[in-house]
């Protein structure tokens, strides 16, 4: 998967949550996006915003999901002493299940596919071109 490939995946998974199903919406993807941060209001008004903790592993994990809380209009956060590990969100119920994290694990999974796939590349190109896991013994 070349970068460009990537990015093209990541924005047919932004527009399947943002609602846009053809190329024209997609050049519209910030109109899709005041629609769901009118949306979260909507519903906030209706739902109590519940806090919720999130551990995410890695640096980039992290990014991600801050990113995408930033793009819909939220803040994430970390309380003092927490792990580096940890994000914060307030946020409704409903619209971190049904869309916030549906939409992070498919960017998640495409981001990782990607990065696997150019390490073994560098790793078979510029270290050793044997990148298969050691035997069990």
């Amino acid at each position: 998967m070349t970068e460009q490939q990537l990015r093209e995946q990541l924005r047919k998974i932004s527009a399947l949550y943002e609602g846009a199903t053809t190329p024209g919406e997609r050049s519209a993807a910030a109109a899709a996006i005041e629609r769901v941060k009118k949306a979260i209001l909507a519903i906030a008004q209706t739902e109590q915003p519940s806090e919720f903790q999130f551990t995410l592993p890695d640096l980039w994990q992290r990014r991600l999901f801050s990113a995408l809380c930033r793009r819909y209009g939220l803040e994430p956060f970390r309380y003092k002493r927490q792990r580096y590990t940890t994000v914060v969100l307030r946020a409704p119920k409903t619209f971190v299940n049904r869309t916030l994290w549906p939409e992070y694990q498919q960017l998640r999974e495409a981001l990782n596919r990607y990065l696997n796939q150019a390490t073994d590349r560098i790793i078979r190109e510029e270290v050793y071109g044997d990148i298969d896991e050691g035997r069990a013994r």
